[in-house]
């Protein structure tokens, strides 16, 4: 190593540099040369990779790749190259000031660590930018643990730094640091927990993009914009936007409609009341009626008399397993519930078709409008508490 240093200064003399300059000089062609050697390799670097990996990416099939290498992450990758060579050439070129020497080599190594921290973060960000492009994990946010990882090759990063400043093995400082995590975790301890609780939602994927979440305690009702590691963001559907820590989604329960969503069906659990009073035996004229129609041809009569309620509730379960927006391969059943001061309820449980809002809402509408005037038919009457008008009448 001594033998290039002093080569250099041997040009110096040959191109007749004074005695006195010579220091001065065999250092800054030193700079000089590390400073091409750092420019020419990064170009020659960055060409080579972008041109390679282009090739490549733009020959195959799927679309995840072009997320993955991406320009940030190919650019943080040709920048360790020029900090690696002149670590290496440095003391070669330096060998004749060992205090520039010394400290440049903290420098660079620095530099080096700084650029490898940096490289590692765009390796994290590629993670999540090519996830979002791969169908198997669609909807699942890596958002949160791509955080903490960047937060802890942060931390290894600033370590290794302390540990090259001061000269000191960096298992040290780390057993330093374990003796003072109490202390540590007394301070951060919300943000230590929002961590914590950011990986549990995304590693049991317990929410994720797109989910409807209900939680009233936290105002929340409506579906997940973004979950990220210290915030989830939810905007409800008076399109006011919630943002809640995921430690209070982790410690208390919340409600989670995406599997209503994916079974493809969505519940209809509502009942009517039928006053008491209107309910009562079917004469033989009027069964001879009702048993001529569709719906009532597979109707097994008990061996008493028939009950005018017992026909409603069987016509509402055939209206109900030939009607073309409810679901047939979930369950479907019509009960009468405990009858109080308010009538005898009768409650429809089935499933729609489908699990779109409006859709929904405008199938249960239709069913019960056709249930409550369809009850007439059966001399039955709904149940309602005195109005104004039925006052007057009397």
């Amino acid at each position: 190593m001594e033998g290039l240093g002093f080569s250099i200064k041997e040009l110096l003399v040959n191109w007749g540099v004074a005695a006195q300059y010579l220091d001065i000089s065999t250092f800054c062609v030193g700079l000089i040369v590390l400073l091409i050697v750092s420019i020419v390799a990064y170009l020659i670097i960055h060409k080579i990779v972008n041109v390679a990996v282009r090739r490549i990416v733009e020959r195959t099939a799927v679309t995840w790749d072009d997320a993955f290498f991406n320009d940030s992450l190919l650019t943080s990758v040709c920048h360790l190259v020029p900090p690696i060579l002149v670590y290496i050439l440095f003391p070669i070129l330096m060998c004749d000031f060992p205090a520039v020497e010394s400290v440049g080599e903290k420098v660079v190594l620095i530099y080096v660590v700084v650029m490898a921290v940096r490289a590692m973060m765009a390796l994290f960000s590629s993670i999540y930018l090519a996830s979002r492009q791969t169908r198997s994990f669609d909807g699942h946010s890596l958002k949160g643990l791509m955080q903490m990882l960047k937060i802890v090759a942060i931390c290894v990063g600033l370590i290794i730094i302390v540990s090259i400043l001061i000269n000191k093995n960096p298992l040290i400082i780390l057993s330093g640091l374990g003796a003072s995590a109490a202390v540590l975790m007394l301070i951060f301890k919300d943000t230590i927990v929002g961590l914590v609780a950011g990986v549990q939602l995304s590693v049991n994927d317990m929410l994720k993009q797109g989910d409807w979440i209900q939680a009233p305690k936290h105002g929340v009702n409506g579906v997940v914009e973004d979950v990220s590691l210290t915030t989830v963001k939810v905007r409800n559907w008076d399109m006011t936007i919630v943002t809640v820590p995921p430690y209070s989604l982790v410690s208390e329960s919340f409600q989670n409609w995406r599997g209503m969503q994916n079974s493809g069906g969505r519940r209809v659990m509502r009942s009517v009341n039928i006053d008491l009073n209107s309910v009562r035996f079917v004469t033989d004229e009027e069964m001879t009626k009702y048993m001529q129609q569709e719906w009532c041809k597979n109707f097994v009569a008990p061996v008493k008399k028939v009950v005018n309620l017992h026909l409603f509730r069987h016509y509402i379960e055939q209206y109900l397993s030939t009607h073309p927006d409810v679901n047939k391969n979930m369950l479907m059943m019509v009960r009468q519930l405990q009858s109080s001061n308010h009538g005898v309820p009768i409650e429809l449980y089935f499933f729609t078709d489908t699990v779109e809002w409006v859709k929904y809402e405008n199938i249960q509408a239709e069913i019960f409008d056709h249930i409550i005037a369809v009850a007439h038919d059966f001399d039955l009457r709904i149940f309602q508490s005195p109005s104004g008008l039925d006052i007057n009448s009397l």
